[in-house]
């Protein structure tokens, strides 16, 4: 069956760069700036490699939870009925990303409970004087609710396997690196660049496109 490419979900992480900056601008600003100095690159790179690290466990397990779907040809119908929510989701984010909806911040609600669970353990680590701190805020900052990452999470379930979840969150991880890296450096303008109204209408027509590419390649 067809489902969402590891090049879309590379995409969604990159073209959603403004949610990104906007979700985690706020924990990227306290990182940056500890000690009364800037942090170095390198611990930039350890939030991040963390990060990402959290969503590929987080997209495996959801791999693994949908593979059941995949067992036996009397459920393709179930198979189909993932794919079909995933592309659904996607375009819901992308309205969102563009400012014309908000219904998939329900999602980010649902999260809410277990952020409440990891919030504390992420100040624990607080203010971040290693890298191996560093890694460890990141992989904390990994469960962040976020309804960019819930939308391929759901992509995930329908990906067929745990090595598959991981890999599509994975390089959704990697296309959200250049946006959150820049804003650890260049905080100010990012900040003032993704507000531009043109900027969220580009970056969330483009991931709702995705989803109706994938729309597209279900009924051919």
């Amino acid at each position: 069956m067809p489902e969402l490419s590891l090049l879309a979900a590379f995409l969604t992480g990159l073209l959603g760069g403004a949610h990104c900056v906007g979700m985690c601008g706020g924990i990227v600003a306290a990182m940056s700036w500890q000690e009364g100095g800037r942090q170095p690159f390198s611990f930039h790179l350890a939030y991040s490699s963390g990060r990402i690290a959290s969503y590929a466990a987080a997209g495996a397990l959801a791999g693994l939870i949908g593979s059941a779907a995949f067992l036996s040809a009397t459920l393709y119908p179930l198979q189909q009925g993932l794919y079909l929510l995933a592309q659904l989701i996607l375009i819901l984010l992308g309205l969102y990303l563009a400012g014309l909806d908000r219904s998939v911040l329900l999602l980010e609600r649902v999260g809410g409970v277990l952020w409440r669970r990891v919030q504390p353990w992420l100040a624990r680590v607080m203010p971040i004087r290693s890298l191996p701190q560093a890694l460890a805020a990141g992989a904390l900052w990994g469960w962040l609710p976020c309804g960019l990452v819930y939308s391929v999470l759901v992509s995930a379930l329908a990906a067929g396997g745990a090595g598959r979840g991981a890999l599509l969150l994975l390089l959704f991880g990697l296309g959200t690196l250049p946006n959150l890296l820049l804003m650890g450096w260049a905080a100010d303008s990012l900040r003032q660049l993704v507000r531009r109204v043109w900027v969220k209408r580009a970056a969330g027509l483009g991931v709702a496109s995705l989803g109706v590419w994938g729309l597209v390649q279900l009924w051919r």
